[in-house]
């Protein structure tokens, strides 16, 4: 296992990150998602933990607060030292029937974090995300709030997910106004089957030296081998009554075909290649990997043994890249005239 420095921080986190969203399946899309409980979790963690992976991600969405209780008793229950793991979990989604339950504002910032840390058996979260946008508080107020929560010692440092770039840079710009604590790091979703940060969510990463974590890197079990166009999974699949995230199935079929082709020279599985190309690209700090059993976890993490070549990136790039759109294309063809010859 590799470590990464999590963005423009001195923290170190493994370039692999467990998610368990696959906990509790509790209510809803989440026991579509996994119903794995505390004796199936213990296991995992213990697989985790002795892989060498520190970073364990979480949210309080998740099955409603059960993820997090179970990931809580896990650490708990196999004596684990907190201070050798990164814990981070996430605010914004609703988590019950009250009118100010749910959003980005200070109150519900506050109290989601109480009740998280609750949950988790902890003292602080490593890391807190806002888990996308909420279009009826001033960004202004979740910054202030988010500086504030980590000013009280419950909250490490701050990281962003599913928010748009400009929205990004507006946030950091008034932190940065403020003196207030800046984003650090960021969630997306990043496969070869949706590939769409790299317009504009990376190079900005890049530019204000922020950490990116990808989520769903097999596109929620699309790119895991079990599908191809002769041949559909069927049968405690997730995608069979949860088809997400979005895919283009015709693009992906095709960027299977040439997995499996790569997958059958370095005879490993498809879901490792996929996962293995994730790790090439630039800047990627740790990719979240999720599982719902010991040997899927196994095979996860087994993909960072593998060192694609240069004609095997290629090939995959080729059948991938997404096709280039404005301004980008312009951007490109005016910058030309300013490389040295």
């Amino acid at each position: 296992m590799k470590y990464n420095y999590f963005g423009n921080t001195g923290v170190v986190v493994s370039e692999l990150c467990f998610g368990t969203m696959t906990f509790g399946g509790t209510g809803g899309i989440w026991g579509n998602i996994g119903k794995t409980q505390q004796d199936e979790v213990n296991q995992l963690i213990k697989v985790v933990v002795d892989s060498g992976i520190n970073f364990i991600d979480t949210a309080n969405v998740y099955s409603y607060g059960e993820s997090e209780k179970l990931l809580g008793q896990s650490i708990k229950t196999l004596g684990l030292n907190r201070y050798d793991l990164v814990i981070a979990s996430k605010v914004r989604g609703r988590m019950g029937e009250g009118k100010n339950n749910v959003g980005l504002s200070r109150y519900h910032i506050f109290q989601s974090v109480d009740e998280s840390l609750q949950r988790l058996q902890l003292s602080h979260l490593d890391i807190l995300y806002v888990h996308g946008v909420d279009p009826k508080t001033p960004i202004e107020e979740t910054m202030r709030a988010l500086n504030d929560i980590v000013l009280t010692g419950k909250v490490r440092y701050i990281a962003v997910c599913n928010w748009p770039a400009w929205m990004v840079m507006k946030a950091q710009g008034i932190a940065a106004l403020n003196g207030w604590n800046r984003f650090e790091g960021m969630q997306y979703y990043y496969s070869l089957a949706g590939r769409d940060i790299e317009r504009e969510v990376l190079p900005m990463a890049v530019d204000q030296k922020l950490a990116v974590m990808p989520w769903s890197p097999l596109a929620g079990g699309f790119l895991s081998g079990k599908f191809t166009r002769d041949s559909q999974a069927s049968g405690n699949n997730r995608r069979d009554t949860f088809d997400f995230p979005p895919v283009n199935k015709e693009k992906a079929y095709d960027i299977i075909d040439v997995l499996i082709e790569v997958s059958k020279t370095h005879n490993v599985s498809v879901a490792q290649i996929a996962l293995a190309w994730i790790r090439h690209q630039q800047p990627i700090t740790s990719t979240i990997i999720g599982a719902k059993n010991a040997d899927q976890l196994h095979d996860n993490i087994k993909s960072t043994e593998i060192a694609l070549s240069a004609d095997e990136l290629a090939k995959i790039e080729e059948i991938s890249a997404l096709p280039k759109e404005y301004p980008g294309w312009m951007v490109e063809r005016q910058g030309a005239d300013r490389e040295l010859k």
